[in-house]
């Protein structure tokens, strides 16, 4: 006898509720009503398990099933099944006192899976919903529920046989067109249920046979790997994670390594995260975590979970101490996720460590690949910092790898300034900065390689947290200046001779940059001209760069040091000129092509000499190389 009843609200408006606060996303629909059915298949197991149930299981599975024509879908269990007092517990009773408090107590959050309404998540795309159902209980009576979408329901007797349920949704016209097709379904199974503990099968394995493809009499089962995280990492071997990794990221070269996730206490927590082969820097793939709450998939934007340096990683997650369901700001305060993120980075700085100290030489080969993650995560994440500043390496331009400690050992004793502080040369690039490390090295000092895009952010870091510290670029006038050399006298340039220095470079240098010019002396054998910057300067337009400095230094025109060495020759020379010249020195800058060859020269050597400059450059050599050879 079929009987007509209102779903226990206190408003007639819960559909619309549902539609417009409950579910930001549709297509989630179809995760809740399989889950739904996973669930009631497992329970049909445990009790088979326990003995409770004695009689035959048959196949446990989950079937989809799409009628195109008739804009029906269906998903199929031969689970627990319900009797009619369950189905009005579960489906008709909703825990709200009422719509207006729930949307007030709700309204920031995103509830999917909680109080029951999984279910009606189906409204969001059927016009009409069905449940029947056979409990597995002896004597049940099969039952059939139906509604509208509206509060009103009808229930009453069913013609089921077979123990489980049956849910079919009669889609709306709209989605119809989004989900009324076996593409988007095959594509939303595989999203959500690739990893589901229960067969779950859409349609039939397809061959081909005569020109086309057609369906045999195999199920096709969506399911097909094995969710590797759930095994103990006793029973695994190395091959079975570097399988697994193929499996979810087909396209992508083999992982560095990875780390297996496995606590139950104070949370449950299983997982493996892979370190990616990261070929260009700049091109960093982010949400390739995949998070899953017991198999079931739920989303790759692991943000608010995960610390944003790991985000990095590529891998899986699960984990049902999650709430998954609820606003972000939620996220951000919820003390479980606080307290999974802090043994996410424990467990990832434990493996690190234990490879660095273990695989010495295979961190040192990984490290190319690793650097920019160990950065970002010590420039990101404090606690991670203090663990890396063990494991983290410098490699120097001669492709030797030092750890931070080692490192400091190595050049303490011979690369300190006048106030007692270590200094550390570094390079950004060997090819641009090849003359000043080889000068470096010619006075026994050693010159790091920092090509990373965080160094210029990184040095300050380590500036900070090793003592008595300082860093300064190859070719920077910091690095002259912080490096003790043999004594040697400045000379001594009249007041009136320093501004016609000055106003002599001023005339021959691009005008779009800022010059500080003095004059020193370098030796007979150094360059006529050096080309500085100034270290803070220089490091913080690159912080800004990247978006880490203040951005007026983006803003500013360059700034350069300029050095004329007055014991070579040729600038001795020039300087003697322009004594003689002082009154209009800017006329005789403008006629000495000596000093303008020596200063294009030294511009060339900076990689700032372009266009018509260089031009000129080329065109002034070939004269001077024919006045020098052919007069």
């Amino acid at each position: 006898m079929k009987s007509k009843g209102q779903i226990g609200v206190t408003t007639e408006n819960i559909f619309p509720v549902i539609k417009q606060f409950l579910y930001s996303d549709h297509e989630i629909f179809l995760r809740e009503l399989v889950a739904n059915a996973v669930d009631a298949t497992q329970k049909m197991k445990a009790l088979a398990s326990s003995g409770e149930f004695k009689g035959e299981l048959g196949d446990l599975k989950v079937s989809v099933e799409l009628d195109e024509k008739k804009k029906t879908l269906k998903v199929i269990d031969n689970g627990i099944g319900m009797t009619a007092e369950e189905v009005d517990k579960y489906i008709n009773q909703i825990a709200f006192s009422s719509a207006g408090e729930f949307l007030e107590k709700y309204k920031d959050q995103n509830i999917i899976g909680h109080f029951g309404l999984g279910f009606y998540s189906a409204f969001m795309v059927a016009k009409k919903v069905t449940i029947e159902s056979l409990s597995w209980k002896e004597g049940s009576e099969a039952v059939l529920w139906s509604c509208e979408g509206d509060p009103e329901f009808e229930m009453g007797p069913a013609k089921k046989t077979d123990r489980g349920t049956v849910i079919t949704l009669f889609l709306d016209d709209d989605s119809a067109k989004d989900y009324g097709t076996k593409g988007k379904i095959s594509q939303l199974l595989g999203k959500y249920c690739k990893f589901m503990p229960v067969p779950i099968v859409f349609g039939k394995e397809q061959e081909w046979k005569d020109k086309k493809y057609v369906d045999t009499d195999k199920d096709h089962v969506i399911n097909g790997i094995e969710p590797l995280w759930t095994r103990k990492p006793s029973e695994l071997k190395e091959e079975d994670y570097v399988k697994f990794y193929k499996d979810l990221y087909p396209m992508k070269e083999e992982p560095l390594f990875y780390i297996h996730l496995n606590v139950d206490y104070p949370f449950n927590l299983t997982g493996i995260l892979y370190f990616p082969k990261i070929k260009e820097r700049m091109a960093i793939e982010k949400n390739n975590i995949q998070l899953y709450c017991n198999q079931m998939f739920v989303t790759d934007h692991v943000e608010n979970i995960v610390p944003d340096f790991l985000t990095l990683l590529h891998g899986v997650i699960d984990s049902p101490d999650i709430p998954l369901n609820v606003s972000r700001s939620y996220l951000q305060a919820d003390e479980n996720v606080k307290k999974i993120s802090t043994y996410i980075t424990k467990k990832v700085a434990d493996r690190l460590e234990e490879i660095f100290k273990n695989e010495r030489s295979a961190w040192e080969s990984k490290w190319d690949n690793l650097k920019l993650f160990i950065e970002y995560g010590m420039l990101s994440d404090e606690k991670f910092c203090e663990r890396a500043l063990k494991f983290a390496l410098l490699k120097n331009t001669d492709g030797k790898f030092f750890s931070l400690e080692d490192y400091r050992k190595a050049i303490e004793d011979t690369q300190k300034d006048k106030d007692k502080k270590v200094v550390y040369l570094y390079a950004t690039d060997v090819d641009a900065q090849y003359p000043f490390i080889e000068a470096a090295k010619n006075k026994g000092y050693d010159v790091l390689l920092m090509d990373c895009e965080l160094d210029a952010h990184f040095v300050n870091l380590l500036e900070q947290k090793i003592d008595n510290t300082r860093f300064a670029r190859v070719d920077s006038d910091s690095a002259d200046n912080l490096i003790p050399k043999e004594e040697k006298v400045k000379p001594e340039l009249a007041e009136e001779d320093k501004k016609a220095l000055e106003s002599m470079f001023k005339a021959v240098l691009p005008k779009e940059n800022e010059y500080y010019v003095e004059a020193d002396n370098l030796g007979e054998d150094a360059a006529p001209i050096l080309i500085t910057r100034n270290e803070f300067m220089r490091r913080y337009r690159e912080m800004s760069a990247l978006g880490g400095g203040m951005n007026f230094y983006g803003e500013m025109p360059e700034s350069f040091n300029i050095t004329a060495n007055l014991q070579n020759p040729l600038m001795a020379k020039i300087v003697e000129g322009m004594k003689e010249n002082k009154e209009k020195v800017e006329e005789y800058a403008a006629g000495s092509e000596m000093l303008k060859q020596v200063t294009d020269l030294a511009l060339l050597a900076n990689g700032m000499l372009k266009g018509k400059a260089l031009a000129d450059f080329i065109a002034r050599s070939g004269r001077v190389m024919t006045d020098a050879y052919l007069k």
